[in-house]
């Protein structure tokens, strides 16, 4: 499968642009943001400004996801709707560089516009699984991709952290402009390992090119074959409820951690730990997959989750936190890399991009739920603890509905 030079460069992409979740999402935009470009503003408006970002570019992602999916088959144009989106992303990343601070506004505009990039681009990538690899394969494959990513995403954070903390390294006299060339060199790592994908890996041709029913029409229709067919309606359903449960385990758990007190430093250490782990854990999750079967290997990683929350539950000093760190990063990149997998097996390979644009839809959907019920939970009752466990219901919930689904046979 290694050898396969269009199975390379797929997950090269995971690579290419995991840095842009872990670098800028997950590391440092919210504390540049806070600390540098909204530094004239107080912290509840901050933090009012950096959700209503968050929001937005998740809200359009929902209502383009379908429409850009289906453009990207109907005309067969997979490849370069992903370059495109690539590009806005890249771009918008590479500008945070050259912000000033005190510009929190342009700083918003950029982080929405990069955002919605990253996000769009991922549905042709995910489109173009099925291209790929073969249904015998694919489990291997897309744990290949994750496994990649967060090694990409792991090493590109650990090089941000180390050139914060000593920005002389580079020649920089203060940490801000260090943090700042962070930026400009996520926006370098995701276009020059990008361009293996470009390259050389073919996509699926359409066999409705020429049709000629609308775009609106299309999309109608596409939702109603989805969720007629019993298959994809259990399974986009179930996955809903469980990605919510991993969503928000992975946004709330810095802020889980710094309610119980833990530092900072620990937090920022505990996500570089998830991401290494994640490096071989999501291929060999992929292996595991190809053995015993996506599905078990799916419903087998969200009864981790259901593990990994009641840890959480009980958790009380930093070493816990760590050993969830590592639990998360056993299994995170499993579950995501198995649904994946689990979809492309359910859908028509010719029509990969307008599915997968339901697909992600859902997921950018996703991680709503979850944060109403935690901080629902939290309020009603004054305890954190309470309300990590509340998450545990869409686990439960989204594993009833996933055993509805009946695995397609492979050729």
């Amino acid at each position: 499968m290694y050898k396969n030079k269009s199975i390379i460069s797929w997950a090269v992409y995971d690579w290419a642009n995991s840095v842009f979740a872990t670098v800028v999402i997950a590391g440092f935009f919210p504390i540049v943001f806070k600390s540098y470009w909204a530094s004239n503003l107080s912290d509840t408006d901050s933090t009012f400004w950096l959700g209503i970002s968050n929001a937005l570019s998740s809200i359009a992602v929902v209502f383009i996801a379908p429409f850009i999916g289906v453009i990207g088959d109907k005309f067969n144009i997979q490849k370069p709707m992903l370059f495109g989106f690539m590009i806005i992303g890249v771009v918008s990343t590479s500008l945070f560089y050259f912000n000033q601070q005190g510009n929190w506004q342009l700083a918003i505009l950029l982080y929405v516009i990069a955002t919605i990039g990253f996000m769009a681009a991922n549905i042709f990538y995910d489109a173009l699984l099925v291209s790929v690899s073969k249904s015998s394969s694919i489990e291997k494959v897309s744990g290949f991709g994750y496994g990649l990513g967060y090694l990409g995403g792991g090493i590109a954070l650990a090089f941000c952290v180390m050139i914060s903390q000593q920005p002389e390294i580079l020649g920089f006299d203060q940490t801000i402009d260090a943090v700042l060339f962070c930026f400009l060199m996520v926006g370098i790592w995701w276009f020059v390992f990008s361009l293996p994908l470009m390259l050389w890996v073919k996509e699926v041709e359409s066999v409705e090119k020429t049709d000629s029913v609308s775009i609106t029409a299309k999309i109608l229709s596409l939702f109603k074959i989805a969720f007629k067919n019993k298959q994809t309606r259990w399974f986009l359903i179930a996955y809903w409820l469980y990605i919510d449960g991993v969503d928000t385990i992975i946004r709330m758990a810095v802020d889980y951690g710094m309610a119980l007190g833990f530092d900072t430093a620990d937090l920022i250490q505990a996500l570089l730990i998830t991401q290494f782990v994640g490096f071989p854990a999501a291929i060999i999750y992929g292996y595991i997959g190809s053995r015993v079967g996506v599905k078990k290997s799916l419903l087998g990683g969200i009864l981790a989750y259901v593990i990994i929350t009641w840890l959480g539950y009980n958790m009380q000093t930093t070493a816990d936190f760590y050993q969830l760190a590592i639990l998360i990063g056993l299994v995170q990149g499993g579950v995501q890399a198995m649904s994946r997998a689990y979809y492309s097996q359910l859908i028509p390979e010719e029509q990969a991009a307008e599915y997968f644009g339901i697909y992600n839809m859902l997921g950018k959907s996703a991680a709503v739920l979850g944060p109403l019920m935690m901080g629902g939970v939290a309020v009603l009752t004054g305890s954190h603890r309470l309300s990590i466990l509340s998450v545990v219901v869409l686990f439960v919930i989204g594993a009833l509905v996933l055993l509805k689904v009946k695995t397609p046979k492979k050729t």
